[in-house]
């Protein structure tokens, strides 16, 4: 990482230069999270998605977790136009930091593994090393994805929950069956939503699979249940009278009804023992159609005393909104939803995805760019101190294609109401497509982390893109964040060298992620700028808005094409 390290310092000593105060000087450039990936073959480079979680009572201890294919089968496996998902490897990356999100780890772990099918001899995955989740080929199935980490209490031998006995960590993801053979299923549908966790971040970090529970699947499942885009929250004050509980909110995506009203109800489940049972309930109606549709791309969040809540971006009478719903009863009940503000989701329709992109033909989809990222003062671990204030941020369209904001609002009671959008200021050009917020315990200090396009929608697959990231922070005085100053920004790198596994468009995933303590803060973010563009890869691309076409073989490809990492950076507070 040295030479990335030596270029953001000086894109750092530049942006100062020409942004003046704006820009703060880059004390610990951004270093790379994923530090198990390699460089080559695709898809094994690959990482996107990434979360990230501070354990509230050691805040030097910080994990994250990634969309990881380090354990995938090489392109060049088999046919070198194809690179597909290897049948029973898992994507679940997982990181760990012990000293605040300066450095990383990433421990090795054995399961159903393809790294080394490298061709060009079809592969034959195999028992062997993984760098994700362990325990799902031995449970029958397969970590699939959609990262979401979140540190919590460990419950004493009595059951009762206290900092005092130690930390614990939920990791939650998607799952699929291991054996596509219907007898052989572990659960039924299509995806499930699973939970694994520790109590020894040391051990896991270290490469000692048996620190981790068993997966736990937490979703209720039919043979149609596609269950999807999940987030975990542990209640992490003690003052709140559900100290302890864990939720997840996930949509599910239940059955087709013909096009009348697809069934997508947002779904929540707590448990109150540390994981080991989940209670599973929908929350809201479960109709999706062109008039409504149910909060999607979630997040959960709890307060000092112990009030849960979820957000979403939903459909009412053909308006797409920010959506709240809230539990005052440790997730038991949840009254909404409420609405807190329009949306003016951002992208175009692409024909050729059949989904909004905002960089161009073959671009990068950007279905959940809309979505909702929250983060509440709770005053974590203690409670003491907090505000309870909530921040949201999400990127937004209202202004037309080329003109996406930033837009940040916030409720200093409960949400009940919620002060009016407004655009965090970004560097002319920048079109915000992932953002996330991490507020301070004690609500003074407000950090937001951003991936954003640096160039105009691209009609072709041939003039350059950009993509960077960026951390930035405000002060909060009397619940209004001000003065906002940068912290990072990457030189970031062209999105057309990342890639689908189909090889047919870009792909960054759906999030970036940010958490805070009273001192600092850490964010993750998605990152090209490793990534090398592939001429007949864009070629493919652009010639599919013409018809069918043939993928082309990648070993005419530069080897780092695809190579997406997960760059991660610690902020000191720059107002202490």
């Amino acid at each position: 990482m040295g030479k990335p390290r030596l270029i953001i310092a000086s894109v750092a000593a530049f942006a100062a230069a020409l942004f003046g105060a704006a820009v703060a000087a880059y004390a610990a450039p951004a270093g790379e999270v994923t530090v198990g990936s390699p460089p080559t073959p695709f898809s094994q480079n690959k990482q996107n998605e990434p979360a990230v979680a501070i354990d509230a009572n050691k805040p030097s201890v910080v994990v994250a977790g990634a969309n990881d294919e380090i354990d995938m089968e090489s392109c060049a496996a088999g046919a070198p136009n194809t690179c597909p998902f290897t049948p029973g490897v898992g994507v679940s990356g997982v990181y760990f930091s012990f000293n605040g999100g300066q450095s990383w780890q990433q421990p090795t772990y054995t399961g159903w593994t393809a790294r080394g099918c490298l061709g060009p001899a079809v592969c034959a995955p195999q028992v062997g090393k993984i760098g994700t989740l362990p325990g799902y080929f031995e449970a029958g199935l397969v970590s699939d994805g959609d990262p979401a980490v979140a540190f919590g209490p460990r419950p004493g031998p009595d059951g009762r929950f206290s900092w005092s006995n130690g930390s614990r960590l939920y990791y939650a993801n998607l799952t699929a069956n291991f054996s596509a053979v219907r007898q052989l299923e572990t659960f039924r549908g299509f995806e499930a939503i699973a939970v694994s966790a520790t109590d020894d971040v040391h051990a896991a970090a270290n490469n000692d699979a048996s620190a981790w529970t068993a997966p736990v699947i937490i979703s209720k499942q039919s043979s149609t249940t596609f269950s999807d885009k999940e987030q975990v929250y542990a209640d992490n004050a003690s003052s709140s009278p559900f100290f302890g509980n864990v939720y997840v909110c996930w949509a599910s995506f239940r059955s087709n009804s013909h096009g009348q009203a697809f069934p997508v109800p947002l779904t929540v489940a707590r448990s109150a023992d540390g994981g080991s049972t989940w209670t599973t309930s929908q929350v809201g109606p479960a109709t999706s159609n062109g008039i409504n549709s149910q909060p999607d791309g979630c997040t959960v969040r709890t307060d000092s005393a112990g009030n849960v809540y979820v957000f979403g971006v939903g459909v009412r009478n053909r308006a797409s909104l920010q959506l709240m719903y809230k539990s005052t009863d440790g997730g038991a009940h949840f009254t909404g939803p409420t609405v807190v503000a329009p949306v003016a989701e951002p992208g175009v329709f692409d024909p050729v995805q059949g989904r909004p992109v905002m960089d161009g033909r073959g671009g990068a989809r950007v279905d959940l760019a809309g979505a909702p990222s929250v983060d509440i003062a709770n005053g974590r671990p203690t409670g003491v101190g907090a505000t309870n204030e909530i921040f949201m941020t999400w990127s937004d369209g209202r202004l037309g294609l080329n003109n996406e904001q930033l837009l940040l609002t916030w409720s200093r009671n409960g949400g009940t109401t919620w002060a009016t959008p407004a655009p965090i200021p970004l560097t002319p050009g920048d079109r915000p497509v992932y953002t996330a917020p991490a507020v301070s315990p004690d609500g003074t200090d407000l950090y937001v982390v951003h991936n954003s396009f640096t160039t105009p929608y691209r009609d072709n697959t041939t003039d350059p893109r950009g993509l960077v990231g960026e951390v930035r922070h405000a002060n909060v005085a009397g619940g209004v964040p001000a003065g906002w100053t940068t912290l990072e920004r990457t030189p970031g790198g062209d999105p057309r060298g990342s890639s689908a596994n189909a090889l047919t468009d870009e792909f960054l995933g759906d999030y970036v992620y940010a958490a805070a303590t009273n001192d600092s803060a850490v964010a993750v973010w998605n990152d090209a700028h490793a990534a090398a563009v592939c001429g007949p890869v864009n070629a493919y691309r652009a010639a599919l808005y013409a018809g069918p076409a043939t993928a082309p073989d990648i070993s005419g490809c530069p080897a780092t094409f695809g190579n997406t990492d997960i760059l991660g950076g610690s902020y000191p507070d720059p107002t202490p």
